[in-house]
């Protein structure tokens, strides 16, 4: 676990918070006026809340920017004996965000923080007050998802890797040794702006996972992609039906190499048929990393608007 008072030579700024509501000590950025209005970034594999850095110090004058890392990633517990699925992230920020009495939230989600996100909607639709898709699924129950998930996994190097490395039983060595090889990770998923790369960002993104017993969070991700453990919440009507009525938008890096625009943006436009869509040509699967200041102002103007 990175050390809670760990600010990375002054990147990551931000006071350390923790709840224990979900039965671990799960820690996350709270940020900006508490009375307003709040903004749910909802990170993936393998990063943590650190990816949402340049967004936070842009925000918080103006709204409540809440940063969790979820069990297993950044600065937040790996416990053992613990399951490491889809649906555990969702439950877990669940209980995070009822114990915070969250309300009139706006979604930013990348990578599996999508489905983490979604999940959340489906289950308190009244609680979402807008969704921001940055290269993360929104899969909401479509009848299309599994076959979009396949065929992108057919192309992406990581999922490809992900399959292989399970079958013949080298994925969690890889991946207990990810401090190690955090860049080479990053890449291979989608990275674009090596200016950002020096030791203090490796060392952001690589001390999490200093040692196996530290990685059980981004094996749970990629081993229950492999043998399908993870399980998509579906919402009932009335759910989608709200959750549809939302102001969305979404912003992709087309150079991203794990999740395909062509395969995932048709999720988000199924639900949003009318909410604009950015295609950032030239970024990465780590949008955050590759364009943060342009995605931060799509993201603000969207809030000025809606």
């Amino acid at each position: 676990m990175t050390p809670s008072n760990d600010t990375f030579d002054g990147t990551f700024p931000f006071s350390p918070r923790f709840s224990d509501v979900a039965g671990f000590r799960m820690h996350y950025v709270d940020e900006g006026p508490a009375d307003g209005a709040v903004v749910l970034c909802i990170h993936g594999e393998p990063t943590w809340g650190y990816l949402f850095r340049d967004l936070i110090k842009a925000l918080a004058g103006d709204y409540r920017v809440i940063a969790p890392d979820h069990m297993g990633f950044g600065k937040s517990e790996t416990p053992e004996h613990r399951t490491y699925w889809l649906q555990d992230h969702i439950d877990n920020l669940e209980k995070l965000v009822l114990a915070l009495d969250l309300d009139d939230i706006t979604l930013v989600m990348h990578d599996f923080g999508g489905p983490v996100g979604m999940g959340l909607a489906a289950r308190h639709p009244g609680r979402i007050r807008r969704v921001v898709s940055t290269n993360g699924p929104t899969p909401f129950g479509q009848s299309t998802l599994f076959d979009r998930l396949n065929a992108n996994a057919a192309v992406s190097p990581w999922f490809q890797w992900i399959l292989r490395s399970d079958s013949q039983g080298r994925l969690e060595p890889v991946l207990d040794e990810l401090g190690f090889n955090i860049l080479s990770v990053l890449k291979l998923n989608g990275f674009e702006n090596h200016a950002r790369i020096d030791d203090t960002w490796l060392r952001a993104y690589g001390s999490r996972f200093a040692l196996p017993t530290d990685s059980a969070g981004a094996i749970g991700w990629a081993k229950g992609f492999a043998i399908g453990a993870h399980r998509f919440e579906v919402p009932d009507a009335l759910a989608l039906d709200s959750i549809r009525s939302k102001p969305a938008l979404a912003i992709w890096g087309e150079a991203d190499r794990t999740l395909a625009a062509e395969h995932f943006l048709p999720l988000f436009s199924e639900i949003f048929p009318m909410a604009p869509v950015h295609r950032l040509a030239g970024v990465g699967h780590y949008s955050f990393e590759d364009a943060p200041q342009e995605i931060t102002e799509l993201i603000a103007a969207f809030m000025k608007t809606h």
